[in-house]
Formats: structure tokens, C-alpha cells, sequence
């Protein structure tokens, strides 16, 4: 359909190239910026870098817009870090005026099979042995220590009071819910009825370790360890007491039958495990040397034996029946 060329004297005509044999792309103006809300545009940023997967996330700029790589943020991380550290050294040395931190993380030492067993023999005391714990001797010193609670059964830990004192502070507020007498208010009286009693309960064992002249902060912890598991039988004794008066079943007795015997269980387990701590042996020079020696010893055997008679069975019978009467 081309015409034959117009005489020499015209000048030339231009015609349009058909698009249809057109090779020469055509340049076009970039298109302007879309919001990284449209899924449209980063799905063909993904499909133009060769990210077929990456469907809306082509126009999103790195994480955080490059803050973590800019060095005043770097510098900003080492100095809350090292503010950190700071902090921590700063508690440790505060408070390691009062209580030993190398001597509290040997109460945390735990496993599952240890805390597993440690509720069975809190439970369960009547038929277990022995009841001493066992001891080691370090090759430098020659000092002997006792063995953390993860390698011997019969150490106490700060791990499962804690926690059962966690457990009686929420399990008390969910019981008073389900009777329907739940306040906002409940769960800071919990809270400070329990942490109360526990301090209470640190001051008593703090005067009576000073009458009985018992100095070492190891025994100490011991003892406030052991202040602990009474929370243990109390949660089993308002469980099974909920759980009997929703069926109905025994009426009040059995909420007594129960208390009696987790105070008994946890009374027995006190009476044994802190033998070792309020009954040493006697001193050996006062057996055959002098018998004032040999008479105060004795003297203080009986009255630590009379304190912890009153520990395990007075204070804690009062204490737990205070904590059960939620």
C-alpha cells in the first residue's frame, strides 16, 4: 500500500512508521512513588528483582529505616548496656551486705526431677530416708560444703517456695471469684496477707537463731527456705476443699480432715529436715574435758530442741490456718 515517491521538486513526505514492524522502545517517564500500603506496587518491585514470593513487602525500606545500623544507635545500645551492668553491680554489692548472692543462687539450683520429688517428700514425708544431707569437700580448702538442691533431695531450695507462694496468691483470688465475692482490691490483700505472714514468720526465726546464738547465714537461708513449703499444703488444702463442696461431698469435715493432715505432713518434714540445723552434735571437748563445756551444750540441745518443736508445730499450725481461711 506504499505510493510511489512525489516528484524531485515536492519536498520529501514524512508517513508514521506502522506500529506493527516497530522495534524502538519508547521511553516513558518513571512512574511516581506508591504508598507501601498498595499491594500492587510491591508485588512488581518483587517480581522485577526476581522475589516472586515477596508479594507486598518490594517498597518497604530496611528494618526500622537503617536505625539499628546508624552509630548513634549503636553507641546508644553500648551505653544502656553498660548502664545495665552498672546497675546490676551495683545491687549485688548492696545487697550482698545482707544475704550472700553467691549463697542464693545455690537455693535456685534446681531440676524437674528435683522439684518433682521435693512435693512428693513435703506430701509424703512418713516413710522417707535419710534425712541428712550430704556434704563435699572442695580439693583447694579443704572446706566442707553442702551439696546444691539438684544433687541432693534433701537440700532445701528458694524455688518451690517462691512459686508456691505465687500460686497461693492467684489460686486464693480465682477461689473468692468463683464464689462470686471477687474485688479489685482482692488480689493486693492476698498479696500482702501472705508476704506478711512470711515476714512475721523471718522475724521469729531471725530472734529465735539469735537466742540460740545460731550466727551462720547459711543456716539462716536454710530456715527461711523452709518457711516456705507451708504454702504447699495449703494450696492442696483449699483444692480439694473447693473441689469437695461444689459436689457437695463431706460437708466441713473433710476441709478439716484435709488441713489437719497437710499441717501434720508439713509439721513432720520441718521436725526432721531442720535437725541438722537447731540440733548439732555436742561439742566433743566437753564430753571428757569439762563439764561445764558438756552441761552448756547440752543446755542449748534442749532448748533448740523445744524451739523446734514450737517452730514446726505452733507457729505453723497458726500460720497455716491463717492462709486457709480465704
Amino acid at each position: 500500500m506504499y505510493q510511489n515517491p512525489p516528484p524531485a521538486h515536492s519536498p520529501p513526505l514524512h508517513h508514521p512508521v506502522p506500529q506493527h514492524v516497530s522495534t524502538v522502545p519508547q521511553l516513558r517517564s518513571p512512574p511516581p512513588p506508591q504508598p507501601p500500603s498498595q499491594p500492587q506496587s510491591g508485588y512488581g518491585y518483587g517480581q522485577q528483582h526476581g522475589m516472586p514470593g515477596q508479594q507486598g513487602y518490594g517498597n518497604i525500606p530496611p528494618a526500622f529505616g537503617g536505625f539499628i545500623n546508624d552509630p548513634t544507635a549503636q553507641l546508644g545500645f553500648q551505653m544502656g548496656k553498660s548502664a545495665m551492668n552498672a546497675g546490676q553491680e551495683y545491687v549485688e554489692q548492696n545487697f550482698g551486705r545482707f544475704v550472700s548472692v553467691g549463697a542464693l543462687k545455690h537455693y535456685f539450683n534446681v531440676t524437674n526431677t528435683y522439684v518433682v520429688n521435693k512435693l512428693w517428700i513435703v506430701l509424703f514425708p512418713w516413710r522417707h530416708r535419710p534425712w541428712s544431707r550430704q556434704q563435699r569437700m572442695t580439693n583447694n580448702t579443704q572446706d566442707v560444703f553442702y551439696l546444691p538442691p539438684r544433687e541432693d533431695i534433701n537440700s532445701p531450695d528458694m524455688y518451690i517456695p517462691i512459686m508456691a507462694l505465687v500460686t497461693y496468691i492467684l489460686l486464693s483470688t480465682l477461689l473468692a471469684g468463683l464464689r462470686g465475692a471477687f474485688k479489685p482490691e482482692l488480689l493486693g490483700y492476698t498479696t500482702t496477707q501472705a508476704i506478711s505472714v512470711m515476714l512475721l514468720e523471718i522475724l521469729i526465726i531471725k530472734l529465735g537463731t539469735f537466742l540460740l546464738n545460731i550466727s551462720s547465714s547459711s543456716q539462716l537461708l536454710d530456715l527461711v527456705a523452709y518457711s516456705g513449703y507451708k504454702f504447699v499444703g495449703v494450696i492442696i488444702s483449699l483444692l480439694l476443699t473447693s473441689l469437695f463442696s461444689q459436689f457437695n461431698f463431706g460437708g466441713g469435715w473433710i476441709s478439716w480432715v484435709v488441713f489437719i493432715y497437710c499441717f501434720n505432713a508439713n509439721a513432720f518434714f520441718l521436725l526432721r529436715s531442720l535437725r541438722y540445723v537447731l540440733l548439732p552434735e555436742s561439742n566433743p571437748q566437753g564430753v571428757g574435758g569439762g563439764a561445764a563445756g558438756y552441761t552448756s551444750s547440752r543446755s542449748q540441745k534442749s532448748a533448740r530442741t523445744q524451739f523446734l518443736f514450737l517452730y514446726s508445730y505452733v507457729i505453723q499450725l497458726g500460720f497455716m490456718f491463717w492462709l486457709s481461711r480465704v
